[in-house]
């Protein structure tokens, strides 16, 4: 490189500086924004910046830790609807995705009813599962988000998201903040990817209702370490006994990629129709 001169070199020194002041200034600006859309790896900071730049809609995913069957772990539903939650949020654009909720109605305890007959399965009774969302849209709403939107992948929670979407709105009427209880994302990833499969030759028999070929599927594309993948080969199990109705054999990730796409495309519909009617 050639000496400066005396004259330049004041010149120089500005010009140094100034390129490693714009630097860091940009460097603080990238890791000011995550590219992660989960509320959990945002500091409340770059939270607020991204609320007062127009992403006002969070996702709260709502799942469930039961049994299902020997082929597949408790934490199933957890794990999907974490990873549909990414998938809708990002095709979204504008939107968080909230923690999940993990605990929620699950049968009885005395006696042990449906799923918690079988170890792992947690249950909370409903009036508490309702009060835990009602007390989370609260929050989002204190915050600046605008659409605060259920996503529950479990049946039994479908009509309390419902009771409280109702409720919240009802008391929020004259408020900007509105809850959005979306059955679409339910509905998609039971009947309509069932639909699906069926129209793709798979029996009603390996479709069933828990853990069987969709529910499996749906698994080993979000997640195969879900799956033990050395039960799938074996007899088909007897349901009862085995917390499986239907028949898992058959699954594979690309049947379960089938379902993911179908139900994000579905629930992004369903979101923005129910945004725009808001």
């Amino acid at each position: 490189m050639t000496a400066l001169r005396a004259s330049e070199a004041p010149r120089f020194a500005v010009w140094l500086a100034v390129t490693c002041i714009v630097a860091v200034v940009s460097s603080a600006s990238a890791a000011s924004t995550p590219e992660s859309v989960f509320l959990e790896d945002f500091t409340w900071t770059e939270l607020r910046a991204a609320i007062d730049a127009g992403t006002t809609t969070v996702i709260v995913p709502i799942g469930g830790t039961e049994q299902n069957g020997p082929h597949m772990a408790l934490g199933k539903h957890n794990a999907r609807v974490r990873a549909l939650a990414e998938r809708i949020a990002r095709g979204l654009g504008n939107a968080i995705v909230a923690p999940v909720v993990a605990y929620v109605p699950e049968g009885g305890v005395q006696p042990a009813t449906g799923h918690m007959r079988f170890p792992g399965t947690i249950t909370v009774p409903d009036d508490v599962f309702q009060r835990a969302l009602q007390s989370a849209a609260q929050s989002f709403r204190l915050h600046g988000f605008r659409d605060i939107v259920l996503l529950g992948d479990h049946g039994s929670t479908q009509a309390s998201q419902k009771a409280v979407a109702a409720r919240l709105n009802r008391e929020w009427h004259a408020a900007p903040a509105r809850v959005h209880a979306i059955d679409e994302y339910y509905r998609a990833s039971t009947t309509g990817f069932r639909d699906l499969l069926k129209a793709r030759g798979y029996r009603a028999d390996e479709l069933g209702e828990h853990a069987a070929l969709a529910d499996t599927s749906l698994a080993l594309a979000v997640d195969p370490r879900l799956v033990r993948a050395s039960l799938l080969g074996a007899e088909r199990p007897p349901g009862a006994e085995s917390g499986v109705d239907g028949d898992p054999r058959r699954a594979s990730a690309d049947l379960g990629q089938l379902g993911v796409d179908l139900i994000v495309s579905r629930t992004i519909a369903a979101i923005k129709d129910s945004i725009t009617r808001r």
